[in-house]
């Protein structure tokens, strides 16, 4: 903030520059809501739009159905094995008791055991033949679980030979929908940036200045952060041309803008003393001197030096004497330090 400012005027200026920024950040929130509904202009679109509606249902019913029967086979083959894994341990610990009750046998010899030896073999072949049964029950399942799975499977390639091409299409409809959205997003951001440059132009030093610059603000983000990352890229080269053409145009306004400068320089240090301050304002004239350089040409002057009256880079008067009390004073000053004299100085508000 400029040293010349009164101290109350400094909090006004950081105070309204705060209503400028929280302009700005209020306009960038509703412009950051609106571009991102801009995708919603358009209906949403899917991939089965694109597929044949009678085909993509019945394969759809086809794919349903094959699913839940597969899903059926898996749980008739879990019931099945399980079924198969109790029959087997049955068999196996009927059998180990078998062999236990017919080493006893033997080692008794008794003859009076034999229709128990009978009744045992029965029981036995039983078990095995249950346990056989359950193994063909777990074969027949996995047969179906396998016809469900290549159903499925069929079924699911006849899908994706259908869905194919309307990927294809998907990919190029919503090509050509980025892009008109995109153009609805330009729409809306290149005539902010346009009002932007009138609002800097024309309204940044009037006294509403905090709302111009709080839409310049506005602007620039909405046309850098909320445009350009949707901007197409086409493998870069579109972004890599607008960044050239966004360069050269910065660039070339820099450049006429720092010839214009030199210009206005060299014709106001041409002119006499007393016109040159008739165009410099008050404030700017102490902040410049606060900084050690000249307030006509703000090259760097030795201010520290008392013997440096004028400027040796434009002529300048940068020290006089008091009319008053001859004391040697600012000569951008309104009134003498030692006295309070009024000067005569031409200096703008």
């Amino acid at each position: 903030m400029s040293k010349g400012l009164r101290l109350t005027e400094k909090w006004l200026q950081r105070a309204l520059w705060l209503v400028a920024f929280a302009f700005a950040a209020f306009l960038i929130g509703l412009g950051g809501k609106i571009v991102d509904n801009l995708w919603d202009v358009e209906p949403e679109l899917t991939v089965e739009q694109f597929m044949d509606a009678g085909q993509a249902a019945a394969l759809r019913a086809e794919i349903e159905q094959a699913d839940k029967g597969r899903d059926n086979a898996r749980l008739n083959l879990e019931q099945a094995s399980e079924q198969h894994q109790v029959a087997q341990s049955n068999t196996q610990s009927a059998r180990a008791s078998f062999e236990n009750w017919r080493a006893t046998r033997q080692a008794t010899a008794r003859p009076d055991q034999d229709p128990e030896l009978i009744k045992r073999t029965h029981e036995l072949d039983a078990l095995e033949a249950s346990e056989r049964r359950a193994l063909a029950a777990v074969e027949k399942e996995r047969q179906a679980m396998l016809d469900a799975s290549q159903a499925a499977e069929r079924a699911q390639t006849r899908w994706n030979a259908l869905e194919r091409p309307a990927v294809d299409a998907f990919r190029d409809a919503m090509r050509s929908k980025e892009l008109r959205v995109f153009g609805y997003r330009l729409a809306l951001t290149l005539p902010l940036l346009l009002v932007a440059g009138w609002l800097f132009k024309h309204k940044r030093k009037t006294p509403s200045w905090p709302f111009a610059w709080g839409f310049i603000f506005f602007a620039l983000f909405a046309f850098f952060f909320e445009l350009v990352p949707y901007l197409p890229s086409y493998g870069g080269y579109v972004r890599y041309i607008v960044g050239i053409i966004l360069t050269v145009v910065v660039g070339r306004y820099a450049i006429a803008a720092l010839q214009a400068y030199l210009a206005r320089q060299k014709e106001s240090e041409a002119l006499p003393d007393v016109q040159r301050r008739q165009t410099l304002r008050y404030d700017t004239a102490l902040a410049r001197l606060g900084k050690s350089v000249c307030p006509g040409c703000e090259r760097p002057v030795d201010l520290k030096d008392d013997k440096t009256d004028y400027c040796p880079h434009c002529g300048i008067g940068l020290f006089d004497r008091c009319g008053g009390c001859a004391t040697r004073k600012n000569a951008f000053g309104r009134f003498c330090f030692a006295c309070g004299t009024a000067a005569n100085t031409s200096l703008a508000d």
